[in-house]
């Protein structure tokens, strides 16, 4: 449903433009003054705006002026009205940014085409301002590993069709790329991608954010909110998290997906969409299913088309591709050219067990990247502590005791120096050592002040 917000000081005008456009099916808000209407741009996002040029307590076209310089790509397209027109109106209005110009007394027939297509507009405008936000987000799925280039070749086959997905993965293992990638590939790939992290919004308000609200449902809210399922309409919605979602929210989801149709909170009227879902999940939903927390119904609508994108740990032959892809992107973004890593260096990397997957590999690059400025190369000393640590070898890989405790020890003293923050002196005292003792040992088994 397409929002229009009239600002007139005339109480009649503003009836009858009500009253036409509401029989059009638009949900429609009203004012007289200039100041209430900016409060409500504020509150609720429109897609058209009637303004008149005189109001009681601002100039209309120094209103209009406002509203285009206003920091946010959601703004609406605004139409002047006006009773006293004149050609130099008409024209500073177009160069203020206004769509169109009307005169009164308004005619049914011209106010409607021009609200039609002033809306059309808007939702050119929007589309095309989030298909470059995609374009800028959308990376390819790197990696030559079998199971990168198996889920490169199941995205070709499955995106094109109309199917739901259904993601499963670990946190930070890419299960979003994957259903931007999906997205970007399908027959949908003109229309908007729209998210919702499940996991992330409150039980409380999971309902609004969803479907959206009207008639001021929300305390303390705007007057009405256009829900997730509808701002995807003729696109698709990811559900992030999905196994996070609640009982009762599940069985609206599960009826929405049957019949493509909801009604928002505090609406009478239900309204329908066109609405592809791709969901995911880091939990095991069949064991969800089996305590109770998750219908099994809605597992089987979602579960069309599966995805599983595996750990980092299980495909580590893709991390000197991604660790080189995010050098060359952070290198970009922080002002530096051809940064490279030594291989002793991936090799550390390679041999890390990654609990957090692709999204912890990113953010250790970033943050190396910031921490070593003048570095023209990323080298083995200037990878963390944690990685150091996290490449242990297991009991069974030492050939005897010795070797066994030294690499104990080694990890204890760096796992406490850790957390002193590089500070010797107190790494010492806590593990009740003199600080000269310290440096011998750390010497003895191989630890430098640098690391």
């Amino acid at each position: 449903m397409n929002h229009i917000l009239v600002v007139d000081d005339e109480a009649n005008i503003r009836k009858l433009l009500e009253e036409i456009l509401r029989e059009e099916e638009y949900s429609v808000a009203s004012t007289g003054t200039a100041s209430e209407a900016l409060v409500l741009l504020r509150d609720v996002s429109y897609d058209v705006m009637l303004l008149d040029i005189w109001l009681p307590d601002r100039d209309g076209l120094e209103v209009l002026s406002e509203i285009r310089s206003l920091e946010t790509d959601n703004k609406p397209e605004v139409i002047i009205i006006s009773g006293h027109g004149t050609i130099e109106t008409a024209v500073r209005a177009t160069k203020l940014g206004a769509f169109d110009f009307l005169e009164k007394p308004l005619t049914l027939e011209r106010t409607l085409i021009v609200v039609k297509n002033a809306i059309e507009a808007k939702r050119l405008r929007s589309e095309n301002q989030e298909f470059k936000r995609q374009l800028a987000l959308q990376t390819p799925i790197t990696g030559e590993s079998v199971a990168a280039k198996a889920l490169r070749q199941q995205i070709r086959l499955m995106a094109p069709t109309n199917g739901r997905v259904l993601i499963f993965g670990e946190s930070g293992s890419g299960k979003e790329l994957i259903a931007r990638a999906i997205h970007a590939e399908s027959q949908r790939c003109e229309r908007v991608f729209v998210e919702l992290n499940c996991a992330a919004i409150p039980e409380d308000y999971i309902e609004s954010e969803l479907f959206g609200y009207r008639n001021s449902a929300i305390p303390g809210g705007p007057a009405e909110k256009r829900g997730t399922f509808e701002r995807a309409d003729g696109g698709t919605l990811f559900l992030d998290e999905v196994g996070d979602m609640s009982l009762k929210t599940q069985a609206k989801v599960l009826r929405a997906l049957d019949e493509q149709r909801f009604t928002p909170v505090g609406a009478i009227h239900a309204m329908s969409v066109d609405v592809r879902v791709i969901a995911a999940t880091n939990k095991n939903l069949e064991e969800e299913i089996a305590k109770g927390n998750f219908r099994e119904d809605l597992f089987y609508r979602l579960n069309v088309i599966p995805f599983y994108v595996p750990p980092l740990r299980d495909r580590k032959e893709d991390i000197p591709l991604l660790t080189r892809d995010f050098l060359r992107a952070f290198g970009r973004e922080y002002g530096r050219s051809r940064v490279d890593i030594a291989e002793d260096a991936i090799e550390l990397l390679k041999h890390y067990h990654w609990p957090g997957n692709v999204r912890e590999l990113k953010n250790l690059i970033e943050r190396v990247l910031i921490l070593n400025p003048q570095a023209p190369r990323i080298e083995r000393k200037h990878l963390p502590m944690l990685v150091h640590r996290g490449t242990s070898k297991r009991s069974e890989d030492f050939s005897t005791l010795h070797q066994a405790r030294e690499a104990y020890e080694r990890d204890y003293i760096l796992k406490k120096i850790d957390e002193c923050h590089g500070n010797i002196s107190r790494a010492a005292e806590t593990l009740g050592l003199e600080r000269s003792h310290l440096y011998r040992k750390m010497r003895t088994l191989g630890i430098s002040v640098r690391e």
